[in-house]
């Protein structure tokens, strides 16, 4: 299938970690090698594992992990140099240190020597099934060190041509601390590098003088273990004090489009740093990917995403920009400035999803963030998992992935934007397994380890969920069903009517703070969804406003309904003259999804 038959109406983004998504080894011994946990590869991800994520629901396969990245591992055969302990986390090493931005990480590739090839074939075969393929930028910050030995010719490596006497220079890739030497730091709460294990290079010294500034922003030579040490921030021509050394952007850029903006960058002097991570995208968009996930993007000023971003959609204009951003106050800038196609909605949706799952938070919150972002919403990213945050299965947030269902279902269907879900989401996995570095109550990004649940569904490879049990095959195919509404029903990309506000005020009996309606309507097309997130079963006679029944041009009568999630056809929307009603009964944490 040609890959321009994929809908993009409402991507559904399935997120894997390349490393664990295709291991099927099941010794998660902590701090093990990845000889005795195993490892995923690029073949590991074949045709029939896409075609069931195609079948899920998926639009876009976000590859997580691939740019090669610092790790404890001897490929020096392989001209790649060792990593040193002391500023790796974990044994894996963390994806969002990458060491050369120009290559993909050795421990994916069968054949190490032909680790780019390997990478490109997956991708063709994610395009034969008619997905596409995002992966991460991580412009903020990269390896403590850096060295690309796979480079293009022509193009130097990042701080290869810096003045390291000065703290700023507006062409240094990075920023220093002159006179200084960098110190490893003082590791904490029973942490030792590679749990303790001895390794020749894990001294507690790391040569690099002088010592730069670690990547969030800590200026001191010897950062504290909680600051992300195994990185150094990259210098895009903000000086110390925070004055900018580039162009700034015309406000009037808010409400032009990417072609202008890329003309407007045409010919103007910017940061070497802005002219270096072009063309790492660049190199990536002619590869074959269909975009990125960039990491922390808020770090980054919002002018260098003009200039990067209108570059990309110059090469490709239907590419996938998808940005990790928590401040909402800056969600505006980076979509109408910065040409961001989605954000992750982090602080608000997904916050508040978790505080009413959690028992904490109130479905009273929902609507306030609806209005707030209605002129956004369809630029914003759903999700409730994802590599940061801990497994709704785990203790530390449902402990129970039925619980958080309702909340699945808001986040899917609650406007115009896109969704997401982390691999064995879909299959509860509670990520209880201690690896080492990372702890459990979330997947390790940090170790070689195994993904039980998700194994299950793997099945020895087969990607048919042979292994899973009964309430896993349930959970999977209510994901299923789900996703694919989220994904194709047309009512999604039209408006959000909110029934939540008019039901609490008015005290229909049962509609409570863990009760949450609404209507997402398109010409036609019309989605009652209601959800309890409660472990109360609730008969409920939900209202619908007249100025609802008026907005979607309802004439009085009744409208038979059913319900998309579970196939039951015996609901009836009745309009009156004004005012309309739905009786619905949902049992404990049931949601419906109905069609009228």
């Amino acid at each position: 299938m040609n890959q321009k038959e994929v809908s993009s109406d409402r991507p559904v983004v399935y997120q894997m970690m390349v490393r664990l998504f295709g291991n099927k080894a099941a010794v998660n011994k902590p701090w093990g090698t990845k000889e005795e946990n195993g490892v995923g590869k690029f073949d590991d991800i074949t045709l029939e594992a896409l075609m069931e994520l195609k079948a899920l629901g998926a639009t876009h396969i976000w590859y997580t992990g691939v740019p090669h990245h610092a790790l404890v591992g001897d490929y020096t055969q392989y001209g790649i140099s060792e990593d040193d302990p002391d500023v790796v986390k974990g044994r894996a090493g963390s994806p969002y240190a990458v060491k050369d931005y120009y290559n993909v990480n050795p421990d994916l590739a069968n054949d190490v020597s032909q680790r780019l090839q390997e990478y490109k074939a997956l991708i063709e075969r994610t395009h034969r099934v008619g997905l596409k393929a995002i992966m991460d930028l991580v412009p903020n910050h990269v390896a403590r060190r850096y060295n690309s030995i796979s480079r293009p010719p022509g193009i130097k490596d990042l701080g290869e041509s810096d003045d390291t006497s000065v703290e700023f220079h507006v062409d240094n890739n990075f920023y220093y601390i002159p006179g200084k030497s960098f110190k490893v730091p003082v590791w904490k709460d029973g942490y030792l590098p590679l749990g303790g294990e001895p390794h020749p290079l894990a001294d507690g010294l790391f040569d690099e003088h002088p010592a730069k500034w670690t990547g969030n922003g800590s200026r001191s030579p010897q950062p504290d273990f909680y600051d992300w040490y195994e990185t150094v921030k990259l210098n895009y021509g903000v000086d110390p004090e925070g004055k900018k050394h580039f162009p700034s952007l015309p406000e009037k850029f808010r409400q032009k489009d990417y072609r202008a903006h890329y003309e407007f960058w045409k010919n103007k002097r910017v940061p070497d740093t802005w002219v270096k991570f072009r063309q790492i995208a660049e190199f990536w968009i002619d590869f074959g990917v269909d975009g990125f996930r960039y990491d922390m993007a808020e770090m980054v000023p919002v002018e260098f995403w003009s200039y990067l971003n209108s570059a990309i959609k110059n090469k490709k204009p239907d590419a996938f920009l998808l940005a990790e951003i928590y401040n909402p106050n800056l969600y505006r800038d980076y979509i109408m400035l910065g040409k961001m196609d989605y954000l992750y909605d982090k602080v608000e949706m997904y916050d508040s999803l978790r505080a009413i799952v959690e028992g904490r938070g109130s479905t009273d919150a929902l609507p306030s963030i609806i209005a707030r972002n209605a002129d956004i919403q369809r630029h914003l990213l759903h999700f409730l998992e994802n590599h940061d945050e801990q497994r709704i299965a785990s203790p530390a947030f449902a402990g129970d992935p039925i619980k958080a269902l309702p909340a699945m279902v808001v986040s899917a269907t609650v406007d115009q934007g896109a969704t997401m879900i982390y691999f064995g989401q879909e299959v509860g996995e509670p990520a209880a397994e201690d690896p080492g570095f990372g702890k459990p109550t979330r997947t390790s990004i940090f170790d070689y380890i195994g993904v039980p649940a998700h194994q299950r569904w793997m099945n020895g490879g087969k990607f048919d969920g042979g292994a899973l049990s009964e309430s896993e095959k349930i959970l999977r195919n209510y994901y299923k069903t789900l996703l694919n509404i989220a994904r194709s029903h047309p009512a999604l990309t039209g408006t959000h009517y909110d029934l939540h506000l008019h039901n609490r005020t008015a005290k229909t009996e049962n509609y409570d703070e863990k009760t949450y309606a609404f209507i997402r309507s398109k010409n036609m097309s019309r989605l009652l969804i209601a959800c309890n997130f409660s472990a109360k079963t609730k008969k409920l006679n939900i209202k619908i406003s007249p100025q609802v029944v008026k907005k979607l041009q309802l004439s009085p009568g009744t409208y038979p309904g059913s319900d998309l999630l579970s196939g039951h056809t015996a609901y009836l929307v009745n309009i009156g003259k004004s005012e309309g009603f739905v009786e619905i009964n949902l049992a404990p944490w049931q949601s419906v999804v109905v069609e009228f």
